[in-house]
C-alpha cells in the first residue's frame, strides 16, 4: 500500500542544533514511526524537489513529566536527519529561517 509523502514527513524540527546543520545541507524532520529510510528519502525528494544523499533516523523515547502528584510520559516519536547531495539546492523553508 502506497503512503502519501505528507503522511511520512510530519514536520520540521527547529532547534539550535538542527539549524547549525543547514550549512552542511542536513535537515531534521519529525517522521512517522513506521517509516523506513528509503521511504523517508523518497518523501523528501517528492515534497521539496531535492536530491537526498543519506538518511539517519533516531527513535526518541517519551520523557517522564510530572504535573503535581501525578506523572506520565510525553509522546515518543521518530526523527530523521536528511543529508542532501552537494549539487542539490537547499530546502527553502529552512533557508528563510537563517
Amino acid at each position: 500500500m502506497k503512503v502519501a509523502a505528507q503522511d511520512i514527513v510530519l514536520g520540521p524540527i527547529i532547534t539550535e542544533n538542527s539549524m547549525q546543520g543547514i550549512q552542511m545541507k542536513k535537515y531534521t524532520f519529525k517522521v512517522a514511526k513506521n517509516a523506513t529510510k528509503i521511504s523517508i528519502a523518497a518523501a523528501v525528494e517528492e515534497l521539496f524537489g531535492v536530491e537526498v544523499e543519506k538518511v539517519n533516523t533516531i527513535s526518541v523515547r517519551g520523557q517522564f513529566r510530572r504535573q503535581g502528584a501525578t506523572g506520565g510520559y510525553t509522546a515518543a516519536y521518530k526523527k530523521a536527519i536528511v543529508t542532501l547531495t552537494e549539487k542539490s539546492k537547499g530546502i527553502e523553508f529552512f533557508e528563510s529561517m537563517t
